[in-house]
């Protein structure tokens, strides 16, 4: 500044577009000149209220950084502010053109859609999405997406009826409030059967591609709402023939074992939508559910048949099967399970309610081979609530839960003495195996509450394959890396005790018996009609005979009875039922934590 005059030289190389003419007034703040470089424009702003006094290049002439482009002189006066050209209560156009695009796939834009899914008791994609995540959340990825049918609809069409091409999904937090922090955080998707009845499209293709990548990259959780078909045949705007180039399926596979992946369905789940949900760790089903490979088409153009899609894969075969692990009544439930099932992979809850344990004392009949109910052994042992059953309708001799101790995530595997006396048939091996493949894949402690008289035995189980099922425990309990407690009720005995103990009684970091536990290589009754055949069979008068039956019983269990086992340290003690928890917890807390960063295990068994 030389006096009131002041340079104004170009900050960088440029075209000059704009220049303000000789004698014009200029506000502080307000643009002199605009310069154009690399596409891009370029404000040149005067610093003083001031006149410019003459003017050093033309238009369209091209400047160097630092050249000179104009003189002001300062002027004294206030200068009249030009008026703004946006009040700051308007929205830009631009601005307006995407909320109106965001606008129109929401539920309140799509009102018939709406009322229709309301009508048949559900809930929309979007509203159960809402309900499953933190409020405020939510970060949904490609939600402007449309089918790729422009070869055959309109655009206004597309926007219209194919919102995010039928596939809804983000970044969100879940039970954020319990878990602050990454912990929280997941994936989230959910297939819009009010768009082209859930199909598979290849633009919802790619946003799953995209969004199992996102997991994947993050190490986040996935919950997946799946519902409808399979393919989809009507998209013209993709390329290639048969579409089995696709990725999702591989993509989605391949995070078994690195993150929980969470499925839930309602309706019909066909086809592809039924792959993905098999993939997941946990089936969540509400009642009137279809699960099916394939749908009526497939069958029909397979030539197998005319098929009601409710013929197809119903609830009530799908539960028993194993193919559903917990069946709910709506949506809704679906979600807090959901929620319930997610948290004990997240993490140790700080506030815990614990049983009065000494209730455990009176659960076991006095009377040795009385039935019981072993669910109340569980939801007495470990904190009030927190126990949530997975396939309870699969495999009925042998029960699977997720539970706490004192806040803390556990396991819990027992046998069912209500079904063939708590003997492990195939189902139930399989039942246990995958469980404690799924604790193991992320570090969540084993509990096994053993009350079984061995593998079960006869022609019949052994037709379904029980010597390869059975050794599934042996196999993938000697591998856990993950922390086993196991405490004995009542009967254990023989291999089938051995494989709800990872193998041994010296396998588990602890191993300990309630003072109705008694051992044996099989069933005392078992073990005297064949260890003392000849001697009983020598026995005419069968009163006798029985009666002499009974007493070699007895002298066996006064011999495999825990106590007695106990002092030949087979097990590390016999204890009062009530300090069950004292024990899981003083393993529980000498475990040292470790950081996982990758897999532990290649996957998880779908199985």
């Amino acid at each position: 500044m030389a006096g009131d005059l002041t340079e104004i030289t170009a900050p960088m190389q440029g075209t000059v577009i704009q220049i303000a003419a000789e004698g014009t007034i200029v506000g502080r703040g307000r643009p002199l000149a605009i310069l154009e470089s690399m596409k891009m424009q370029h404000d040149i702003i005067s610093d003083i209220d001031g006149c410019v006094e003459s003017v050093s290049v033309v238009l369209g002439e091209t400047v160097k950084a630092g050249q000179l482009l104009c003189i002001l002189s300062a002027v004294h006066a206030p200068v009249q502010a030009d008026e703004e050209i946006t009040s700051v209560s308007s929205v830009r156009r631009d601005l307006e053109e995407v909320n109106d695009r965001h606008q129109l796939g929401l539920d309140e834009s799509r009102r018939a859609q709406s009322e229709r899914r309301h009508g048949q008791g559900r809930q929309t994609a979007r509203e159960n999405l809402a309900l499953l995540v933190d409020p405020g959340s939510f970060v949904e990825y490609g939600p402007v997406v449309i089918a790729a049918q422009r070869r055959r609809r309109s655009i206004d069409d597309l926007i219209a009826h194919t919102p995010a091409d039928g596939l809804v999904g983000g970044l969100a937090s879940i039970n954020g409030d319990l878990f602050p922090g990454h912990e929280s955080r997941v994936v989230v998707m959910s297939y819009d059967y009010a768009v082209l009845a859930g199909t598979q499209g290849s633009q919802n293709h790619r946003k799953k591609d995209r969004l199992f990548d996102v997991a994947e990259r993050l190490q986040l959780p996935i919950v997946f709402f799946a519902e409808g078909g399979g393919g989809r045949p009507g998209d013209t705007d993709a390329p290639g023939v048969s579409g089995l180039d696709c990725w999702a399926f591989h993509d989605f596979a391949r995070l078994s074992g690195l993150v929980p992946l969470v499925g839930i369905t309602g309706g019909y789940c066909f086809a592809g939508n039924a792959a993905l949900l098999g993939c997941c760790d946990v089936v969540i089903a509400c009642e009137g559910s279809n699960i099916a490979m394939g749908g009526p088409a497939m069958i029909e153009g397979g030539g197998l048949g005319v098929f009601d899609p409710k013929e197809i894969g119903p609830l009530e075969i799908q539960r028993a099967n194993g193919v559903v692990d917990i069946v709910v009544g709506d949506d809704a439930e679906a979600v807090e399970v959901a929620k319930k099932y997610l948290s004990y992979f997240q993490g140790a809850l700080r506030e815990w309610t614990e049983p009065d344990q000494t209730l455990l004392r009176e659960v076991i009949p006095v009377h040795r081979v009385k039935a019981y109910d072993v669910r109340a052994v569980i939801n007495l042992m470990f904190d009030v609530d927190s126990v949530l059953e997975i396939r309870q309708e699969f495999g009925l001799g042998m029960i699977t839960s997720f539970a706490r101790v004192q806040g803390q995530s556990v396991g819990v595997i027992a046998n069912n003495p209500n079904f063939l006396a708590g003997a492990i048939d195939s189902d139930g091996a399989d039942k246990a195996a995958r469980f404690m493949q799924l604790c193991d894949a992320f570090d969540i402690p084993i509990v096994t509450l053993v009350d079984t008289p061995g593998m079960m035995v006869g022609p019949d189980v052994e037709r379904t394959a029980l010597v390869r099922h059975c050794s599934r425990l042996f196999v993938t309990g000697a591998n856990l890396t993950v922390p086993v407690i196991s405490i004995v009720l009542r009967k254990s005995y023989g291999l089938g005790a051995q494989a709800m103990m990872a193998g041994s009684t010296k396998s588990p970091l602890a191993c300990v018996a309630w003072p109705t536990g008694e051992f044996g290589g099989m069933g005392l009754e078992g073990a005297v009609r064949l260890g003392y055949r000849k001697e009983l069979d020598g026995i005419a008068d069968p009163e006798e005979r029985e009666a002499t039956f009974r007493k070699m019983v007895d002298r066996m269990y006064e011999s495999g009875k825990a106590l007695s086992v106990a002092t030949h340290f087979e097990i590390d003690d016999v204890i009062d039922p009530a300090d069950s928890r004292k024990w899981i917890s003083a393993v529980l807390s000498s475990v040292k934590s470790a950081t996982r960063t990758g897999k532990k295990r290649s996957n998880i068994d779908t199985w």
